[in-house]
């Protein structure tokens, strides 16, 4: 072999014999390695477990979101959003912007409807009772009988309601989940029984599919009535928002069917050229781009304190390397005596660090694994590992095992050889 292949091999021999030695001294103490890797473990672990619930949190509000909203509807109203606003920016919002009312929903049908579908939506809690049975604060929505399609309102047994009936002020209910496992237990099909919304008779005409709870809210204990039998119920209110969405083949996006909307409102409400909207408007984007940032600001302040763990851990990985180093001089001196150089008795101590560190961040990414499948199982909770936070895990421990052992390899490396020799 040629010189310069002898020297290029060489750090790699040394960095093999380094990493032989370390991996002895780690096998020879195993009860006291593994007592040293815990707080590392244990970090790792929770920066895992952490991380998936926040990246399940992310999943669950996007499923909840499209539940809830629709996938591709848009919302406008008077004020479409009051938990992202201040609340000075609320009452600005009230003083400013126009109510929605009937007659601006129907001069939109006149300007858009052919390439927009719209629908009004007002809801109310109210108890609704089927004989001797009541269902307790359901959320009673009014709507058009577009909103089905608009916001993919999908109907297990039955059907939703029709325009006609929309027209008619029928009184006709697509019921939840809830409602009907408490007001029609043991039964088969609730449709054609009849519910009491106010004292008035509803007939059930359809069970709406199930949803589950969305942010502590139970989605499935609501009834769909038409809008016009809402305004019996309750009068015209003060407005309402109104949902809308590109009709299927108006070859229309969601941008496109809002930005038609916005213009036709804008001149509706007489609003003057360069002046923001005097009405508000909500798309799942703005929706899923809140909950990123909440959930971004949740991260930096819970993944920091989380890893602090770790920065104990490498502290105790940092104590007992002075303690092997010190039960090791003699073994230094030794080595020092036959040739070692500086650099490598410090990089045999600093890779028994990175080993100790490495060693505990696998473990805790795999503990972590393990704790986050069996409560996503128990618990029935939405949670995601994702690569990036094992990544972080792995790059933490790593960083700490170099800083926590450089000192020890440090101090080693400098041991004089005849004193280390004289050591005991």
């Amino acid at each position: 072999m040629s010189p310069s292949g002898s020297g290029s091999s060489r750090p790699w021999r040394q960095f093999k014999s380094a990493f032989s030695l370390a991996a002895d001294s780690l096998r020879a103490h195993k009860l006291r390695s593994f007592l040293t890797l815990l707080g590392v473990i244990i970090g790792v672990a929770s920066v895992i477990l952490v991380g998936a619930a926040i990246a399940g949190l992310g999943v669950y509000a996007e499923e909840s979101t499209a539940k809830a909203f629709g996938s591709e509807s848009f919302m406008v109203a008077q004020i479409a959003a009051t938990g992202r606003l201040s609340r000075r920016q609320y009452f600005d919002k009230m003083r400013r912007n126009k109510a929605i009312y009937n007659a601006d929903a129907q001069f939109l049908e006149s300007v858009n409807g052919d390439r927009v579908l719209y629908s009004p939506y007002r809801n109310h809690a109210s108890d609704v009772k089927h004989g001797s049975l009541t269902c307790e604060q359901t959320t009673i929505i009014g709507a058009s009988a577009d909103l089905a399609s608009i916001r993919d309102i999908g109907v297990s047994d039955g059907r939703f309601f029709t325009v006609q009936e929309d027209r008619t002020r029928a009184f006709v209910a697509v019921i939840g989940e809830t409602v009907r496992n408490t007001l029609f237990p043991g039964e088969s099909s609730p449709l054609g029984q009849i519910v009491k919304i106010e004292g008035m008779e509803f007939t059930v005409i359809g069970l709406e599919e199930k949803l589950g709870s969305a942010f502590g809210r139970d989605q499935d204990n609501s009834i769909y009535i038409p809008i016009s039998a809402f305004d019996r119920l309750y009068g015209p209110g003060t407005g309402f928002s109104l949902f809308g969405r590109p009709k299927p083949g108006s070859g229309l996006s969601l941008g496109e069917a809002l930005d038609l909307t916005r213009v036709a409102l804008r001149t509706r409400f007489h609003t003057p050229p360069g002046q923001d909207d005097n009405f508000d408007n909500l798309t799942p984007d703005a929706i899923r781009g809140f909950i990123d940032q909440l959930l971004s600001m949740v991260a930096a302040v819970v993944v920091p304190v989380t890893c602090i763990s770790l920065v104990v851990g490498g502290i105790v990985i940092m104590n007992i390397m002075l303690v092997s180093v010190t039960e090791r001089t003699h073994e230094i001196g030794v080595r020092k005596a036959l040739g070692a150089r500086h650099s490598d008795v410090m990089l045999q101590v600093l890779i028994e660090a990175v080993l100790l560190a490495m060693a505990g961040g696998g473990m805790g990414i795999l503990i972590g694994a393990m704790v986050t499948e069996i409560l996503g199982r128990v618990f029935e909770l939405s949670l995601h590992i994702t690569m990036g936070y094992v990544a972080l895990s792995l790059g933490v421990s790593t960083i700490v095992g170099v800083a926590s052992g450089w000192y020890p390899a440090s101090r080693a490396a400098k041991l004089d050889p005849v004193v280390a020799l004289r050591a005991e």
